[in-house]
């Protein structure tokens, strides 16, 4: 390898430091889902990326959703999916699959591919040590949870041994009765809980535009109260509504600042966090 390669590499990772520092010892909670899940590069991208965080002392807690794989196994087991206001409709026979599939297949293959990758990670639902505790949003929707709190001792505990805590989206109720809950709510309320320095959004979109249409309208950081402002002008509409609500809830609920990053870019986190060029939307108090 030539020697301005080096170089280059020498400045690039020196460049890092002062980032690098700004993270070290505080909570960066990443909510993983869409493309970057199922595209084995991007899966492998993101999977260096928290590791190399773990490595440099980050304590990064992973949260992840799997909806397209909780599609293919109803459908494999023929179980109809119904959904409700963009929330899947979970009756008992849907939840026993919701749990098989996100607390094990889902869950476990991402433990595997970080420990593929010499790291260490631990799997856990909400339903360990009592971790997510929910009731029942509405009658309509079955088991689908509404977060009322979250103990994050056995989180804390989990990064406090060296590990990267995998926390898949399901909650319980104060009978044991397990729960299906969006993904997105609970990154949001775990960063919140955490009072976490960052809470990372992996999406299929660049960020927040002022014109959908046109990737140059890119808006890089907003404040809540902006954030609101562009939802009553109908800016912020549609699909991303659902997607800037759970950025504003972990900063109200206690996070310094939340990213929207698209998750199709390779090592868009590291890009985001560590590095002045800055992918997608910055949310902040």
């Amino acid at each position: 390898m030539d020697k301005v390669t080096n170089a280059k590499r020498a400045q690039i990772l020196t460049a890092a430091v002062p980032y690098i520092k700004e993270y070290t010892d505080k909570y960066v909670v990443v909510k993983y889902g869409g493309n970057a899940m199922t595209d084995p590069e991007l899966k492998k991208s993101v999977m260096q990326d928290l590791l190399l965080l773990n490595l440099v002392g980050v304590k990064v807690v992973l949260v992840h959703g799997g909806g397209p794989e909780i599609n293919s196994a109803l459908d494999k087991m023929q179980i109809e999916s119904t959904f409700k206001d963009g929330l899947r409709v979970t009756d008992e026979p849907t939840m026993e699959v919701v749990q098989m599939v996100l607390a094990g297949k889902v869950n476990k293959g991402l433990v595997a591919n970080i420990v593929e990758l010499g790291g260490k990670a631990v799997g856990l639902c909400g339903i360990d040590g009592n971790m997510i505790k929910v009731h029942k949003k509405n009658a309509d929707l079955g088991l689908v949870g509404e977060i009322d709190d979250i103990d994050t001792t056995l989180i804390e505990t989990v990064i406090s041994q060296g590990y990267i805590p995998v926390l898949s989206s399901i909650g319980v109720d104060e009978n044991g009765v397990a729960y299906n809950i969006n993904a997105d709510t609970v990154a949001a309320k775990v960063a919140g809980a955490l009072q976490a320095e960052t809470m990372v959004a992996m999406t299929n979109i660049d960020g927040v535009m002022r014109d959908k249409d046109n990737p140059t309208s890119l808006i890089p950081q907003l404040s809540v109260a902006e954030a609101k402002q562009l939802k009553q002008e109908g800016i912020i509409a549609g699909g991303m509504i659902p997607k800037v609500d759970c950025c504003l809830e972990a900063i109200e609920a206690g996070a310094q600042k939340v990213f929207i990053i698209n998750g199709e870019i390779p090592h868009a986190i590291l890009i985001e966090l560590l590095t002045n060029e800055g992918l997608g939307t910055m949310f902040v108090k």
